[in-house]
């Protein structure tokens, strides 16, 4: 079944209530999402257990290893791209969640998460300019290991941002945005995705979208994927 007709009818819909061209690129958390600050309260202790996966070399897979579509931007560069899965769509892999508990108590305080992970860059890996598939969310990073030699920068709709340990950013996804990165040392942020505030019509369609059909299809086949490796040293 050909899924694109009908996703680009629902993204019109959504963008028609964001702002279309004239919708904001990052966001004032605060505004617009102010639970998330629960996670930058607990920036120690999530600092603490990524980088106990990283020391004990907890396997990872690459992106595109559990999200195929994505191989076009993951394996484009050289190096990986390495993700540790936490929550995609109310699907929740226990043994990785059991190696952070303190990350998965802060996001039990964010309503609404769409997904989490910790987003694990090699030395010297961009990512190209891409745009995300669906407008029904926002992304949220927060900088958990940020190299200070050659800070890498995530650049969204022509606008950069340099990640900073400790601190959050928020912005859409579905503008073109890549990742320019010169650094000798890995890049760790953990991102959270959370609906797109909108008004009850299209709530009520974006709602259906996510947890009718993206939860029990994409969102399982995902977790299923990353299952496969939570738990295994490398």
């Amino acid at each position: 079944m050909d899924y694109h007709a009908p996703k680009r009818a629902v993204n019109n819909l959504l963008l028609h209530y964001a702002g279309h061209e004239q919708r904001p690129v990052f966001f004032d958390i605060d505004a617009a999402y102010p639970e998330l600050r629960a996670l930058e309260r607990a920036f120690p202790r999530i600092q603490a257990e990524c980088d106990a996966l990283l020391a004990d070399h907890v396997a990872m897979p690459r992106y595109h290893d559990v999200n195929r579509p994505a191989t076009e931007i993951s394996a484009a560069t050289a190096g990986d791209w390495k993700v540790f899965m936490l929550e995609l769509l109310g699907h929740k892999p226990e043994a990785n969640r059991a190696r952070c508990p303190a990350t998965c108590a802060a996001l039990a305080q964010v309503p609404g998460v769409l997904q989490a992970f910790f987003s694990v860059l090699d030395p010297g890996k961009s990512i190209p300019e891409h745009d995300g598939p669906y407008v029904g969310y926002l992304r949220y990073h927060l900088g958990i290991r940020v190299p200070h030699v050659n800070p890498p920068h995530i650049r969204v709709a022509g606008q950069p941002y340099t990640w900073k340990e400790g601190e959050g950013v928020m912005f859409d996804d579905s503008w073109p945005h890549a990742v320019i990165n010169h650094a000798t040392e890995p890049r760790v942020v953990l991102i959270v995705d959370v609906p797109r505030p909108l008004p009850l019509l299209p709530r009520l369609v974006n709602n259906f979208v996510l947890w009718g059909l993206a939860a029990p299809l994409y969102g399982k086949k995902v977790v299923q994927k990353a299952d496969r490796y939570s738990g295994d040293l490398l």
